[in-house]
């Protein structure tokens, strides 16, 4: 297999942001998650839960609620807007003033025809979904103090809203408040003069209504009379989020001590007469607040301020040691946050809110496979660049970046020392990349390709300091092609191919070349071989393709490995694949990483079959001759890794490894929050 020299870097202190709200799409099976910087991500839970699409945050555009309406979503926050979102195009579509100051949650009914946002001037304002906006139709009547949570009844004709102290059940044709039901003040508080916030409820279709506040409890009501039926006290603290299974029989609960608490509806008794919502079960998954929650059918999801976006299974909802009933922790992007210079030595690490530009450190000698070697010069961080705030949505942190990304394909431009980066930068830039999502430059860095609205790629020229637009790259026409963003850009060696994908379609172009058979799941990775002229791409469901860009056919080696299947643990792996690079040196060599685990995939030696071995190979290494020869196939894994962020080939053929510890992310996070406060 060929040794390496490997720069084994920890310095990009990547800290990913709080998850502030989730809301789940049953009939699309997407999960939406809203971050504590703005950002939402959409993941595809029919698609091996893949990152499929990232919204940017704007700054001062924090949402705190977050809604689907069929196929739109919407969200709201504390500047008082609600905004749908394109989520073709990944922008806003329109915001809309609510006119009623912060907004706190929103809520549409199951009929999806109405949209009802609960406000700090206590007021519930509902909209009427239309077409293509929303628009205001009337208040229900105010009350004296800020509507901090809502649930509709599923018939959508009562609505329930969270207070201070108190749930007032609304009438939503007359707008009139029913009932109130006064939630009592905390049994384990040392001051019974302290307000109990009503962080969240849930109307079910048998009128039980459900509750969960600061004083740390689950209350059960009847939403008919308006009478308390139970209490369970979980926490001295916080019970910050509910939500409810399709079915309703199973309620989950969120604490501030990073708990969940599921209660299930459920007899005592064999006739299964009296039922009573009983508490089951309680799962501790996060260190933190848990702030989002989403009750599928079969498991439950979390998230908070420990980052972490949870999936845990419901093993007497699912089948036992398989797949489906394992837990997953999604921690980072399911992209990529590191660009290589492998001429020049850099590296560019992204970040939300700024760039750093790094150059490699050097070692000085040789030594045996697992020797480190002394280091002759440290690495050193030549810029930090941090995005400007602005007040409108724009991409200006991407194109800043890419001014970074055209340093590092320029490495004559960057002398010892560094001279001032205002000297290096692109006076201007064409109109046509004022919003775009992804970007990536020719091997020659003589042309820029940046990915555009409607699934369409941009190229502009890039000559000295002057970038100027040449032509837009459309997709093909036809039902059968999608408009969805493109989120991969691959070009080829060569410069004469680009490799395109967005969730549904894989390209190659500069002259629409093909279009690559649709698999059935999502691209996570893609790669053009510098000297085969192959595609090699990899998919959120694992699986691994190669198609010859000048046959127009997958090739036989693609067909074989499809023909054969994968083997059962690489299926079983729970990250996807982010990075497709080749060894110059070994044409036959595939380099490819996920979050945990880096694979050489050699295309001359067997595939595993079903029942092969699949050894890390530190533990191959330590068999005997005959032992590692029976046991070698082409998927040469090594597993001693941890978080990995980026693994990549540089010109001088050292490897470069890049780590998160998750210990670092820990620490970092603050102390454990024991009692919510509103935002000012």
């Amino acid at each position: 297999m060929g040794e390496f020299k490997v720069h084994r870097i920890r310095f990009f202190n990547h800290m990913p942001s709080a998850i502030r709200v989730m809301a789940f799409n049953s009939h699309t099976e997407r999960l939406v998650v809203a971050r504590a910087d703005g950002a939402v991500e959409i993941f595809n839970f029919a698609d091996n839960y893949y990152q499929e699409k990232v919204i940017p945050g704007r700054d001062g555009k924090a949402v705190e609620a977050l809604c689907w309406v069929g196929r739109r979503l919407f969200s709201a926050g504390l500047d008082g807007e609600i905004t749908e979102y394109d989520l073709e195009n990944l922008r806003p579509r329109n915001s809309m003033e609510a006119y009623g100051g912060p907004i706190w949650t929103i809520s549409s009914n199951s009929q999806g025809t109405l949209l009802a946002a609960g406000c700090e001037d206590g007021t519930v304002k509902m909209f009427e979904v239309l077409e293509d906006r929303i628009q205001f139709q009337r208040n229900l009547s105010r009350q004296k103090g800020r509507i901090i949570s809502l649930s509709w009844h599923p018939t959508g004709s009562q609505i329930a809203a969270g207070m201070l102290d108190m749930i007032k059940i609304f009438d939503a044709e007359t707008g009139h408040a029913t009932h109130r039901l006064l939630v009592e003040r905390g049994l384990q508080r040392t001051s019974n003069s302290q307000e109990v916030v009503v962080w969240s409820v849930a109307f079910l279709s048998d009128h039980t209504i459900i509750s969960g506040d600061s004083a740390g409890k689950v209350q059960i009501w009847d939403g008919i009379t308006g009478t308390l039926v139970r209490t369970h006290l979980l926490t001295k603290w916080d019970v910050l989020v509910l939500a409810v299974s399709p079915d309703e029989s199973s309620v989950i609960a969120g604490t501030s001590e990073g708990t969940v608490v599921q209660f299930q509806f459920i007899s005592s008794t064999v006739d299964q007469q009296d039922k009573q919502w009983v508490r089951t079960r309680t799962f501790k998954s996060h260190s933190h607040d848990v702030r989002a929650l989403v009750h599928t059918d079969t498991a439950v999801v979390s998230g908070g301020v420990d980052t972490q976006l949870v999936v845990r299974p419901l093993l007497d909802k699912v089948e036992k040691n398989t797949q489906e009933s394992a837990m997953r922790k999604i921690i980072f992007p399911h992209r990529n946050l590191v660009s290589c210079a492998k001429k020049a030595g850099l590296l560019l690490f992204q970040f939300s809110d700024h760039l750093e530009l790094w150059r490699l450190g050097e070692s000085d000698g040789n030594g045996k496979p697992g020797d480190r070697l002394p280091v002759k010069r440290n690495p050193e961080k030549l810029i930090q660049l941090k995005r400007k705030k602005l007040s409108q949505p724009c991409d200006v942190f991407r194109l800043v970046g890419s001014k970074l990304i055209s340093l590092r394909i320029f490495p004559e431009r960057i002398p010892a020392p560094l001279v001032p980066l205002s000297r290096l930068q692109v006076s201007k830039l064409p109109k046509e990349l004022n919003s775009v999502h992804q970007l990536s430059f020719s091997s020659d860095s003589s042309k820029l390709f940046a990915s555009s609205i409607l699934s369409s790629v941009i190229v502009a020229s890039v000559k000295e300091l002057e970038c100027k637009y040449l032509h837009t790259f459309k997709p093909p026409s036809g039902e059968f092609h999608s408009r969805q963003p493109v989120h991969l850009l691959s070009p080829s060696e060569d410069g004469n191919w680009l490799a395109t994908a967005n969730t549904a379609d894989l390209n190659v172009s500069l002259q629409l070349h093909c279009s690559v058979p649709v698999c059935g799941s999502c691209p996570t990775a893609v790669s053009i071989h510098p000297f085969s002229c192959s595609l090699v791409s990899v998919h959120a469901d694992q699986q691994i393709f190669e198609f010859s860009l000048k046959q127009k056919e997958f090739t036989a080696w693609s067909r074989k490995l499809q023909k054969q299947g994968m083997h059962p643990l690489w299926l079983q792996r729970d990250a996807p694949i982010t990075r497709v690079t080749f060894n110059p040196n070994n044409p036959t060599h595939i380099l490819l990483h996920d979050t945990s685990m880096f694979c050489i995939v050699d295309q001359i030696l067997p595939l595993p079959e079903e029942k092969t071995r699949f050894y890390n190979q530190s533990v191959l290494q330590s068999l005997s001759l005959g032992e590692r020869l029976r046991n070698s196939h082409a998927f040469k894994v090594y597993r001693n890794f941890q978080n990995l962020l980026c693994v990549d080939l540089m010109e001088d053929h050292s490897l470069v490894v890049v780590e998160r510890p998750l210990l670092d992310i820990v620490s970092q996070l603050p102390a454990p929050v024991q009692q919510k406060k509103f935002a000012t």
